[in-house]
This record gives C-alpha cells, sequence and structure tokens, in this order.
C-alpha cells in the first residue's frame, strides 16, 4: 500500500500502510493528532489505512500536519501518490477482481454437467 494525500481547506484524508489493521496504531495516532492545536475531529479507519481530519485551517495546516506524522514514522512523503496515479492502482486492482470473476464464470457456465466442471471449480 502506497500514501495519498486529499485535502481541502480544514479537511484532510491520509491513506498510510501505518494505519491499516493495527488497532494501537491506530489509537496512538488519534490521540497524537487530537493534541494538535486547531484539530477538533480525527477517525482512523484500520480496514482501509484511512486517517480523516477535520481542522480549524486559521490554526494549522495541513502541511503541518503532515510533517508531524512523519517525523513519528506514520507518514512517508516519497511515496506520496498523486489523485491520478491511486485512482489507476484503484482501478487496475478492481479490474483485475472483475476479470477473475468473469473468467470463473465462463469456466462454470463451459464445464457444467461434464467431469471437468469439479476441476473448473477449482481454479
Amino acid at each position: 500500500m502506497s500514501y495519498y494525500v486529499h485535502e481541502v481547506p480544514g479537511r484532510l484524508r491520509v491513506k498510510t500502510p501505518s494505519a491499516k489493521g493495527q488497532a494501537w496504531v491506530a489509537q496512538r495516532i488519534e490521540e497524537m493528532v487530537r493534541a494538535i492545536p486547531g484539530v477538533y475531529a480525527v477517525n482512523v479507519n484500520t480496514t482501509t489505512g484511512s486517517i480523516l481530519l477535520n481542522y480549524d485551517s486559521t490554526t494549522v495546516n495541513s502541511k503541518g500536519i503532515l510533517e508531524i506524522l512523519e517525523k513519528e514514522g506514520l507518514f512517508d512523503s516519497s511515496r506520496l501518490m498523486t489523485g491520478d496515479q491511486y485512482f489507476h492502482n484503484r482501478m487496475e486492482k478492481t479490474g483485475q477482481v472483475i476479470g477473475k470473476a468473469i473468467f470463473g464464470l465462463v469456466l462454470e457456465k463451459t464445464f457444467a454437467g461434464t467431469p471437468m466442471s469439479l476441476l473448473s471449480v477449482l481454479i
């Protein structure tokens, strides 16, 4: 998983592998980010590795928040994807899943009722 940032003033979403599947890391991130003056809401989703936070843009900015996350080893700006790269990556993975499902259906229909049907299920 790579790093991705989406921002509108006062709202920041950060995707980071550090937060994925790690409840204790999510708790650490929430506590750390809530302590930043101007941040008034933070939610970490351990399923997606996404950190969503709302902040007062007159008090703090996204660059400052990202610097804190990077200093703590929770974000790597050198591995940051652009929005287009992230979208392309997601679409490619979705296409692979759909392709496998269609291939499985074709095999199932092709070999239905034949001795090869067992083999098609195993593939």
